[in-house]
């Protein structure tokens, strides 16, 4: 079997899912066309990597990432770091010669965006954007049903991100509150993944308008011995910083085929942790989604008689649906009923980008997709400044 060897930059949270990810697509995809070579984790943070050591799944550990890029043994380069460096290190991953998988968003504007996206058509490298969510079998099975014209011509979108873990205002400046790092706030951060739904399961979003809102304006700055994970962070008394990006979003589309939609984005919704929710209505029927209840995706047909309709639950885990299936006579994942979780969302991501790499097909979504949820990510940015309907460029 050929072997994909990877080097993860950034060990936070996110890198901790994409090490999980690496480390189980063996076992859940054994029928792979390459298997992922755990090779190096680098990070400029000793201590995370110190950390990293204690549950060894990496071959080796680096701090500094040209000696990364300058290594032969590297095929893949996966960035899990701050949204301002996505686009320097892809451009440099390219050029190196190396695929490139990139957290979300890939930049912090569309002109960078399309910088890292010629990169790649350059350097001819398989690249990618981890929007994750798109692999989730119930999601999947959403596009299925759309695709197949289960729910007739689509009339309305909507979707909302909400979390919480901002709404004490005593939390410190994180890096995501920081427009130079961040590029945004809760559109970045989670209305782009409501985005990059929309266009996969929809289509093309032609205009935007849109309203933003920062409601706490400052926050205490990070001590000396704080991390800057978001959560939990000791802060230092007194010495505040600007909170430069949106705490909250809203906006209405209208996309290319005449579907209306709404999206909603925010990190000051109580008691919301992770609510990513969206409905999708036709002539038909409609479904909706939760990733609280991710193994669920709810279907209302319009042909059921009228004694009988209603919202139905239908439990994605039969090996009929999407990323489901059987994996050298067995189960892919678990037996029907059994439900996966979060991670594997990661699994089946970087298990379709290895064998991108092995096949030399690139998955989706690509970087030419992540270029087009920039486009509208920045037609909103305009939108709400403007106050004023904006259209939305071109990839």
């Amino acid at each position: 079997m050929k072997e994909v060897r990877v080097a993860l930059v950034g060990y936070g949270f996110i890198g901790r899912c994409h090490t999980v990810a690496y480390r189980q697509v063996p076992f859940y995809y054994p029928d792979i066309e390459a298997r992922p070579v755990m090779t190096v984790l680098c990070d400029a943070n000793e201590a995370q990597l110190e950390a990293a050591k204690e549950q060894p799944s990496w071959q080796e550990y680096e701090t500094d990432y040209e000696r990364v890029l300058a290594r032969d043994d590297i095929d893949l380069i996966d960035l899990c770091v701050p949204n301002n460096v996505h686009v320097p290190m892809a451009i440099q991953a390219a050029e190196a010669g190396k695929h490139v998988i990139s957290e979300k968003p890939l930049a912090l504007s569309l002109a960078e965006a399309r910088q890292a996206l010629a990169a790649v058509r350059k350097a001819g490298v398989i690249h990618m954007i981890c929007h994750n969510y798109r692999r989730v079998p119930a999601i999947a099975l959403a596009k299925q049903m759309i695709e197949e014209g289960t729910l007739g011509t689509i009339y309305h979108w909507r979707a909302t991100y909400l979390q919480d873990w901002l709404l004490d205002p005593t939390a410190p400046l994180v890096w995501r509150c920081k427009k130079e790092i961040a590029g945004s706030g809760a559109m970045g951060d989670l209305m782009a993944h409501s985005i990059d739904l929309a266009l996969w399961l929809v289509g093309d979003i032609e205009r935007v308008v849109c309203d933003m809102e920062t409601f706490v304006k400052q926050r205490p700055l990070l001590s000396a011995s704080g991390t800057d994970v978001g959560l939990g962070t000791q802060a230092a008394e007194e010495q505040m910083g600007d909170v430069t990006v949106d705490d909250g979003a809203i906006a209405l589309a209208r996309f290319a085929n005449g579907t209306m939609g709404t999206f909603e984005a925010t990190r000051f919704a109580p008691g919301r942790r992770n609510f990513n929710v969206f409905e999708i209505n036709g002539s038909k029927g409609s479904v909706r989604f939760n990733l609280e209840r991710m193994n669920e995706l709810e279907y209302y047909n319009v042909d059921d008689p009228g004694g009988r309709q209603g919202f139905e639950a239908i439990l994605v885990t039969e090996p009929c649906h999407p990323h489901m299936g059987l994996a050298d006579g067995m189960f892919r994942f678990w037996p029907p009923g059994h439900i996966i979780g979060y991670e594997h969302s990661f699994i089946n991501t970087m298990a379709a980008m290895v064998n991108g790499i092995a096949t030399g097909e690139n998955p989706r979504p690509s970087f030419e997709d992540a270029v087009k949820v920039q486009a509208v990510l920045e037609a909103c940015e305009q939108a709400a400044q403007s106050k004023a309907w904006v259209e939305v460029e071109k990839g």
